[in-house]
């Protein structure tokens, strides 16, 4: 059977153009379009040639309410995984960030960091 890949993820953030130049100066990543959503707002997208996370904005986003761990359909977290997790750390902390919840797991090491919009990430290597 053909095996599907993750494209991209959408996400409301209170600043598409602020979070994009965040993401770009810690995973590396580069903005592959932006523009007025096919609505309404405005919507920036950034990663990766394979895959990228597509950032929006009404324009007028109000915080989240409730606990995403706990609503169905709520977003958990999104993972980025590097080769170098150590460089990737440093860029996080430079952004303004606090890694937190880091660990070890079969085959490497993991931590955590939550964004200005609440969003949490999280960063993987395989590195021990």
């Amino acid at each position: 059977m053909p095996q599907a890949r993750l494209e991209h993820t959408n996400i409301t953030v209170a600043d598409p153009k602020a979070t994009a130049a965040w993401l770009c100066d810690v995973f590396g990543w580069h903005i592959r379009w932006q523009g007025p959503g096919m609505q309404t707002g405005y919507t920036v997208h950034v990663g990766t040639d394979e895959s990228y996370v597509a950032l929006f904005s009404f324009g007028d986003a109000r915080p989240r309410q409730e606990d995403s761990y706990r609503t169905i359909g709520g977003l958990n977290h999104i993972a980025a995984f590097t080769d170098d997790i150590d460089a990737v750390e440093e860029r996080v902390k430079r952004a303004g960030f606090t890694p937190i919840n880091h660990a070890e797991y079969a085959p490497g090491r993991r931590f955590y960091f939550l964004d200005k919009d609440g969003i949490e990430w999280e960063v993987a290597s395989h590195q021990p």
